[in-house]
């Protein structure tokens, strides 16, 4: 019986941290903690082909959200749209709310929605950027399956190593 490699020296794939709580990827499909954001996608509560792209940027809380076609979100103004609260919700799913409020450095009271600790501005934000890498996720679906190296795959966490 082979042995696992657990010495993280010693192996090629980066750990996954499993979500806190299970989450349903139709309203939010895609988001994550990255370039100094929370940034995702949400899908439109109206319109099948349209989501909106939404972002919160770490310390000075700076809100966007537009469509995937640059439209600016109309509910969003000097507070957080409903595109914007469902993505810090579901991020509260996938990462904890010690980890959302640590990283966006959001300061709640014990029992207090993240939503509450907020001090938003409206900024552009990376719209296109977040969009792309959105879409550069779906591609991975459509890979087909190999027991091969792929070589664009090598960053993705697959679990534990064999020696």
């Amino acid at each position: 019986m082979k042995k696992l490699v657990t010495d993280p020296a010693r192996v090629s794939v980066a750990p996954q941290v499993p979500p806190v709580h299970p989450r349903k990827l139709a309203k939010v499909p895609f988001l994550e903690l990255s370039d100094g954001r929370l940034q995702g996608v949400v899908s439109s509560g109206s319109d099948i082909e349209r989501v909106y792209v939404s972002s919160i940027s770490a310390g000075e809380h700076g809100l966007d959200c537009s469509t995937n076609n640059n439209r600016p979100c109309g509910g969003l103004g000097s507070s957080p749209c409903k595109h914007i609260q469902a993505l810090l919700a579901e991020a509260e799913k996938q990462f904890g709310t010690e980890r959302v409020a640590r990283y966006l450095s959001i300061e709640v009271a014990q029992g207090q929605e993240l939503a509450a600790g907020l001090r938003p501005a409206r900024v552009k934000g990376q719209a296109a950027e977040v969009f792309s890498s959105f879409l550069r996720h779906l591609a991975y679906l459509e890979v087909p399956v190999t027991t091969e190296p792929l070589p664009e795959l090598q960053w993705f966490p697959a679990g534990q190593a064999q020696p």
